[in-house]
């Protein structure tokens, strides 16, 4: 049987099905607990439904949904501002996380929750794992993060827009290849998850370096870059070696289990 493992970025799928179903009913500043408890069975409704199109659409030997820790990540501890002023999840949908993933558990997809890590480690570890195996994974997500981690047996794709999000996609949007994308948001930090970069330096300005040098690395000891651009460099140099710490995704995260234990039974 050949192996094609799907990892679903979780969090990121049921809050933006959430924010479909909440939409309507923000009129009011405040949701009643009546509509409350609506908005939460319509998203597990719409939750389970779009795990069974990914499942349809993939059809994948082996699947997961990985959530992020309940605690912060050590992201946090080496940098306090990592995501600061992110909207934060309602704690009504906190607590019907657990009924989502029983939801999909009827489904045969498990759910991995770390301790401290976030999901994105936790995928980058795993794609990684079976990737240097030879075999296929699918990444659903539309977190840009995963992007870096795209090769020959790892592909991301966005569930809501019905697109993978490929080779084509990076050089369009970016104008790097995925291995360079690290760099790229080193030096133009990532407003996302408010990781700053480096001053005075945008994608474009970026790009450009990344295009003519290779890597950021080879960008940091050229001896031809214009005085502007090796000055702003040379006055981040803590901030980019922080930056890059930040972005880096964890690929080494003990995880406790083997292939087997998400294989889904249908497919064996």
């Amino acid at each position: 049987m050949s192996v094609h493992v799907v990892l679903i970025d979780a969090l990121n799928l049921i809050r933006r099905i959430y924010a479909v179903q909440e939409r309507p009913f923000l009129l009011n500043n405040e949701l009643s607990e009546n509509t409350k408890q609506q908005v939460l069975f319509n998203t597990q409704k719409a939750c389970n439904s779009a795990l069974t199109k990914i499942l349809d659409l993939q059809q994948p030997s082996h699947a997961l949904a990985v959530f992020d820790s309940i605690k912060p990540c050590w992201r946090y501890a080496i940098y306090p501002d990592y995501k600061k002023g992110r909207k934060k999840m309602p704690q009504h949908l906190a607590d019907k996380l657990i009924n989502i993933q029983d939801t999909f558990m009827e489904q045969q997809v498990d759910s991995l929750i770390s301790d401290e890590d976030e999901a994105d480690d936790l995928i980058a570890t795993l794609a990684i794992k079976v990737a240097l195996r030879g075999q296929k994974v699918t990444i659903i997500s539309t977190d840009k993060c995963f992007l870096s981690l795209l090769n020959q047996n790892i592909e991301v794709y966005d569930y809501f827009n019905r697109r993978y999000l490929d080779n084509t996609y990076v050089k369009e949007k970016f104008d790097v290849k995925p291995e360079q994308l690290l760099d790229l948001w080193t030096l133009t930090g990532d407003s996302t998850n408010k990781i700053p970069g480096v001053t005075g330096i945008g994608q474009i300005t970026a790009a450009n370096l990344l295009n003519q040098y290779g890597s950021l690395n080879s960008i940091l000891v050229a001896s031809d870059l214009k005085s502007s651009i090796s000055d702003k460099l040379s006055q981040h140099t803590e901030q980019i070696e922080l930056s890059k710490k930040l972005l880096q995704l964890k690929q080494d995260i003990p995880l406790g289990f083997n292939l087997k234990d998400i294989r889904l039974f249908a497919t064996s």
